[in-house]
């Protein structure tokens, strides 16, 4: 892990990860907002399953991607998006191979592969994600993604699937595509594995995480895995969030609350106090709106 001291550049490139329900697309939509406020062309997305983003900040158009203020950009990408993303890197090859061993129609086989790879959204919006980043279409881009190690497993795949097919080499060297490619499966998967290994670089030398927690036991006991998964990636954590933390103890319900959230919060800047930790407080309303978002913006951006 990379620690870094300092709120006023959190990089070209943010990725908010996190366990399920702890406000992290809340938190990317904030941050896009203030880079988007202080006039850089900002693009916030996900790759969420249940995309909450356009709840958040409470649009309905359909274009992809659809400005929500001035300078934001937000876009959600779904299962459609996904099957496109793996039709134009290689996935018509890889069905080439596939229907010389069985009889099943393209689109049969790519809901095949997108069913059983549920991850594979995120790697290929890693590979997006650094095709916008290099060709330099926003400013700033900010990911709400799904848990990391998910994103991690899939790009790892690829070599997985070349050290279980070793064994076997006689067999799949031999396959061969159609007339026009003419390359063996193994070819194909190498192809698929530089493209994980670039997308990996990518991931460590040009993104920065923020990585969104709340003072809970079974979220701070889950920060351990987290923060192992980022030791294998070797990425930049800019900053850990701690929601939804109690400071209105005007009632006995929320000064209980405040009590119990107090030695997780202590633990939490305890372990990582290399790291810049950033508190958000518990608050009354539903945050949706920008408004409401820019009311986050000051908690993260003081």
């Amino acid at each position: 892990m990379h620690p870094s001291n300092s709120t006023t550049d959190n990089g070209k490139v943010i990725m908010f990860t996190g366990k399920g329900g702890v406000g992290k697309t809340t938190c990317a939509a904030a941050t896009a907002l203030h880079y988007a406020s202080c006039g850089e062309s900002t693009l916030v997305l996900s790759t969420d399953p249940t995309p909450s983003l356009s709840h958040i900040f409470e649009t309905t158009d359909r274009q992809k991607p659809k400005q929500v203020a001035e300078n934001l950009y937000l876009q959600e990408v779904g299962l459609n998006e996904v099957k496109q993303m793996w039709d134009k890197k290689f996935g018509r090859e890889v069905y080439e191979v596939f229907s010389t061993l069985v009889s099943v129609s393209y689109e049969d086989f790519v809901d095949f592969i997108t069913s059983i790879l549920p991850g594979l959204a995120d790697e290929f919006m890693v590979d997006y994600l650094k095709g916008l980043f290099q060709q330099k279409t926003y400013a700033r881009i900010v990911w709400d993604t799904a848990p990391l190690g998910q994103t991690l497993g899939l790009l790892q795949t690829p070599a997985m699937l070349s050290q279980h097919l070793k064994p076997a080499p006689r067999i799949y060297s031999k396959l061969k595509l159609g007339s026009e490619t003419r390359r063996s499966v193994l070819d194909i998967i190498k192809g698929w594995e530089k493209l994980s290994g670039q997308d990996m670089d990518f991931l460590r030398k040009d993104v920065s995480f923020t990585l969104v927690t709340i003072p809970e036991a079974l979220a701070v006991a889950q920060l351990e895995s987290i923060m192992g998964e980022f030791d294998k990636l070797e990425g930049r954590i800019e900053r850990l969030v701690i929601n939804n933390v109690v400071q209105d103890t005007s009632s006995a319900f929320l000064m209980t609350k405040a009590e119990m959230q107090k030695p997780y919060i202590e633990l939490i800047r305890q372990r990582y106090q290399g790291m810049e930790i950033t508190e958000i407080p518990l608050l009354p309303s539903e945050i949706k709106g920008i408004a409401a978002l820019q009311h986050i913006t000051q908690y993260l951006f003081r």
